[in-house]
């Protein structure tokens, strides 16, 4: 069981969130980059302002008497352990390894922590946890010397991480709310836009709506987008082709009860003389002409229909793999009585199978009708040939006689319907001129082009060339 089609929603619900997804995608991503770079610009102020701190500790370290001191003041040290920025701890190493200063179970320099490429300095920076708070250290080695001896400290300052937790988060928001509310404007702004940019379809919308049932006049595509005018010139198409359907169907409704009633008519007056006659001998050659136009009117009617299904396409079924030479075969065989009744040599010339793409009825329609005027206009004791022959990758179909021909100045007009060429209506003053019409309506349904042309018989030659 094929599954339903899934339905459609909203054009311009479909737009907007192929518009406003990937950029809300786009925007998360840039909103994450833009926060890493805030965040690693504020770690280099913080990083440098605690370098700053570290490098005026370590202008007060100096040696005494042999020894390594730091000569912090009592207001420097309240400076280090509460700063505006956060809470700050250091510590002061000598040269040999031994606390001068400061707070003695300062974390020690991790072995991994590399010295920084930023400063001009021997300061490394690493992270780490002091009496439970997480702390950022600059660790930073400084000459001292005097003239008894010389060597390198370690100054180590220490600060929180609060005031950077606090300005991350400040980044963090302040980068969401303009990122959001960049998402907001452009789903405002896309949404006027959408509405503006469709309004044309919208138009078009209202303007299939509005018409009329019998108002088949095409639409404007200059008043669409380049993009829906393949849609508007496909719907024109399709007006164009209702038209002609429609008109087609008029126009075989005119034809049809033009032609119907000039023999319905007849029958209908003849009815009413053999209501009215007496002499048996007279009744009965009234019936026997009932009967003729009878069978003349169930000739035309099934001429018309035949003609409403070729102009009409196929009905009957889809085009399929058809052997010209089997439908020649066929339809041979169906009239080789009445070509006998007329003493016709009728001969089938179809030696291999030939075959077309066509829809099978329509076709014999086609060779019925063909052989059906060969026969019926050639006199007796003549000859008609059926022929069906391979060219190339198409094929040719012929019907040859030795009947009385069309005039050259006369086989344009024999296709039109129910015109009948002079010479044929002195040969059959009964037939309804829909022939050629519908040979030439089901040759147009199957690509296929017709060639009248004179034979050495002194009659005529229909050629049939359908294409690969």
């Amino acid at each position: 069981m094929t599954p339903a089609p899934r339905r459609l929603g909203s054009l311009r619900g479909q737009l907007l969130r192929w518009l406003l997804i990937p950029l809300a995608v786009l925007v998360a991503i840039n909103a994450v980059s833009v926060y890493r770079n805030a965040l690693d610009a504020a770690d280099l102020a913080y990083d440098r302002s605690l370098l700053a701190s570290t490098r005026a500790l370590a202008e007060r370290v100096s040696i005494v008497n042999g020894r390594v001191v730091a000569d912090v003041p009592y207001v420097a040290l309240d400076s280090f352990e509460t700063d505006t920025l956060g809470r700050l701890y250091y510590k002061v190493t000598g040269i040999n390894g031994e606390f001068v200063s400061g707070y003695d179970d300062l974390p020690p320099v991790p072995a991994k922590a590399k010295r920084s490429d930023i400063y001009p300095a021997l300061v490394r920076f690493y992270h780490a946890s002091y009496r439970g708070t997480p702390v950022r250290i600059a660790a930073l080695l400084q000459p001292v010397y005097d003239d008894s001896m010389r060597g390198i400290a370690l100054i180590q300052v220490g600060e929180s991480l609060d005031a950077r937790y606090d300005l991350s988060r400040k980044i963090l928001l302040d980068t969401l709310w303009r990122q959001a509310a960049l998402v907001l404007a452009v789903a405002f702004l896309s949404w006027f836009a959408v509405r503006f940019v469709l309004r044309p379809l919208m138009r078009l919308t209202e303007d299939v709506a509005s018409r009329a049932p019998t108002d088949l006049a095409g639409f404007d595509a200059a008043l669409v987008h380049r993009e829906v005018r393949p849609l508007v010139h496909a719907m024109n198409g399709y007006m164009d082709r209702l038209h002609a359907l429609i008109g087609g169907q008029r126009r075989f409704i005119a034809d049809a009860s033009h032609q119907l009633r000039t023999p319905l008519t007849v029958l209908k007056t003849q009815a009413e003389l053999a209501l009215r006659a007496s002499d048996p001998a007279a009744m009965r050659e009234i019936v026997e002409g009932i009967a003729r136009t009878t069978d003349a009117t169930v000739h035309l009617a099934n001429r018309l229909l035949t003609m409403a299904r070729a102009e009409h396409g196929v009905a009957e079924g889809q085009l399929v793999s058809v052997s010209l030479s089997d439908t020649a075969r066929q339809v041979g065989m169906a009239l080789a009585m009445a070509a006998v009744g007329k003493d016709i040599d009728l001969s089938l010339e179809a030696e291999q199978d030939v075959l077309v793409t066509g829809n099978a009825l329509l076709l014999h329609e086609l060779l019925a009708n063909l052989l059906d005027n060969a026969i019926r206009y050639t006199p007796a004791g003549g000859r008609v040939a059926l022929r069906v022959l391979a060219a190339g990758d198409g094929a040719v179909l012929e019907v040859e006689d030795s009947g009385i021909g069309i005039a050259a100045g006369e086989r344009e007009r024999v296709f039109a319907p129910f015109y009948r060429a002079p010479g044929a209506q002195q040969v059959n003053g009964t037939g309804a001129g829909l022939g050629l019409t519908i040979v030439r309506d089901i040759a147009a349904l199957h690509g296929a082009r017709i060639l009248l042309d004179d034979n050495e018989h002194g009659g005529l030659t229909v050629r049939v060339y359908f294409p690969a």
